[in-house]
């Protein structure tokens, strides 16, 4: 038998996150011991394991439960999907390091002392083939990465501060 913080640490989890797949579903409530601990077995232990193995491949939690539970349409076509998912956030991706090679390659280098506007910015992204759902996505993904450059990125743009706080709230209200 083993106990929360010990099935957690066996696979490197924390213990809110070994609960959280309690309360969705995604593990099964284990037997309780005469102290009312839970008392997690060896299957407990495995369908864990797999559990974090098709998170380490970036799987939705709602499939992993599909795929362990045999209601979805089998592990190959769940990885599959997720390759197509990957392949556009590589390109994405690309898009980004395009627009940055652009910018970078660009005559008037960006400097501290450069003025580019919000406004700017915008046409260069766009330019650079983004959406407004691009960009959406860029901001929530620089807040979750690196909140304090975003700050000083969106001050260089010299946006008001009133709407950088509404851009990084949104921001991270919507980081996934």
């Amino acid at each position: 038998m083993l106990t929360v913080t010990q099935l957690a640490r066996h696979c490197s989890l924390s213990r809110g996150t070994l609960l959280y797949y309690e309360s969705i579903g995604l593990l099964k409530p284990p037997s309780r011991t005469a102290g009312n601990y839970r008392a997690y077995r060896k299957k407990d232990l495995e369908r864990l394991e797999q559990i974090c193995v098709y998170r380490n491949a970036g799987v939705k939690l709602a499939d992993i439960r599909g795929l362990l539970d045999g209601t979805d349409g089998g592990a190959a076509e769940v990885l599959k999907r997720r390759l197509k998912e990957i392949d556009v956030e590589i390109e994405r991706l690309r898009e980004h390091q395009r627009a940055i090679f652009r910018l970078l390659r660009s005559k008037r280098p960006l400097g501290r002392d450069d003025v580019v506007t919000k406004e700017k910015w915008i046409s260069i992204m766009k330019a650079a083939g983004f959406t407004q759902d691009d960009m959406n996505r860029w901001h929530a993904e620089f807040e979750r990465s690196a909140p304090d450059e975003h700050q000083e990125f969106l001050e260089f743009l010299h946006i008001p501060a009133e709407e950088i706080r509404k851009i990084r709230a949104w921001s991270r209200q919507n980081a996934g």
